[in-house]
């Protein structure tokens, strides 16, 4: 392929994907990761982990109904009651240690928080979570959980997550969420999720 058309494909791909890593556009373009670092240099795009800053910086909304310490991952990206963004990367404290393989409770710890975080209420408790791990996630991975409102009512709303790692889809999840009024009522998650 002709340098200027990598160059293209390479800036249309991160374009489309600024979390996508040099591993994977080597995969892509089917050219050394050396190729891919001078192709960037070159184009003035910056390496993924100044991309991620750089995003995290731009303005979005601010979390409103947890503490942002509390949200399992970094937010990239949120628009309260629309959609929100966060990357986890998996180290060591995350998997087990004799397969590598990332505990459970981490990915659903991501998308949960990021479903309650989206959330545009002082207070946003998960009432159902209909979850489904797709495949292994390892050490050294990062997932991008992205969260988007379904639907929004007075009292509760439906969240739906999905985590990648690169373009795979890891884990999804649906959750509904209850917000101030809805929590504040007695009763559980059955008899809130029939409630608007």
């Amino acid at each position: 392929m002709p340098k200027k058309e990598r160059h293209r494909r390479l800036a249309r791909l991160i374009e489309d994907n600024p979390f996508i890593t040099d591993r994977e556009l080597t995969r892509l373009l089917k050219v050394s990761i050396q190729t891919i670092r001078l192709d960037r240099l070159e184009l003035g795009i910056p390496e993924l982990r100044e991309r991620i800053k750089l995003m995290a910086e731009r303005s979005f909304d601010a979390v409103r109904s947890l503490p942002l310490h509390e949200v399992i991952g970094e937010i990239v990206d949120l628009q309260l009651d629309r959609s929100g963004i966060s990357i986890f990367e998996i180290r060591k404290e995350h998997v087990f240690s004799r397969t590598g393989i990332a505990r459970g409770h981490h990915l659903f710890a991501q998308a949960n928080s990021l479903a309650v975080a989206v959330i545009n209420d002082e207070v946003a408790l998960t009432a159902t979570a209909d979850i489904r791990f797709i495949r292994p996630v390892r050490l050294g991975e990062k997932c991008i959980a992205k969260a988007y409102v379904r639907s929004s009512g007075k009292r509760k709303a439906r969240v739906e997550v999905a985590t990648y790692v690169g373009e795979e889809m890891v884990f999804q999840g649906n959750f509904l969420i209850v917000r101030s009024a809805g929590a504040q009522q007695d009763g559980g998650g059955d008899r809130l999720a029939d409630r608007d």
